[in-house]
């Protein structure tokens, strides 16, 4: 069972649509919206200031969400995919986003809507990615728009699978539960 743990008064809000892996973190001041994913080994540390997941998102293997006490915030949009051992630090990612596997984002960061990063991108402390673009490289810089093709393809499909995904081990769990409550019994 993942570890979800209430921290300073504030217990993690979790949609009950939503698949946590058996070994996720998720402490204080958290709330995941519907229908999203946190995989093996993600962390959501919501101590020292709140972390905020919309819907239709998946936080995948490895990840760990952070911040600044009293000083940034964790939000994430819609549909957005936050890949492989990334770290969201303090920052803000609107809607229909991939943030690609090993990628950092800093405090006070803000990906705009429609946007890729780049696997093992940094983007730094403050710095504002404009929509409908790819960032790449460390640190991030614009490569080029990203195109309305690539937006369904790349970055909804992704997102589209990962809630299938989760759909899967949202059976299995299911199955688990109903074969150790008919040998309960």
């Amino acid at each position: 069972m993942a570890l979800i743990k209430s921290v300073r008064g504030f217990t993690p809000k979790i949609d009950p649509s939503v698949y946590v892996a058996e070994n996720a973190t998720i402490v204080g001041d958290v709330e995941i919206g519907k229908d999203s994913s946190i995989w093996f080994g993600a962390i959501l540390r919501g101590d020292v200031n709140s972390i905020r997941i919309g819907n239709h998102v998946n936080i995948q293997d490895g990840v760990v969400l952070h911040t600044l006490y009293q000083k940034s915030k964790v939000i994430i949009e819609d549909n957005v995919s936050v890949g492989h051992n990334a770290i969201i630090h303090g920052a803000i990612v609107h809607s229909n986003v991939l943030v690609g596997m090993g990628a950092t984002i800093l405090d006070n960061a803000e990906i705009g809507e429609n946007c890729i990063i780049a696997a093992n991108a940094l983007v730094k402390a403050g710095e504002k990615v404009e929509p409908n673009s790819l960032y790449a490289g460390v640190p991030a810089k614009k490569v080029k728009d990203v195109s309305p093709e690539q937006i369904e393809n790349i970055i909804k499909r992704t997102a589209d699978n990962y809630h299938l995904y989760s759909t899967w081990f949202k059976e299995e769990d299911e199955k688990e539960q109903n074969a150790f409550d008919d040998k309960a019994l």
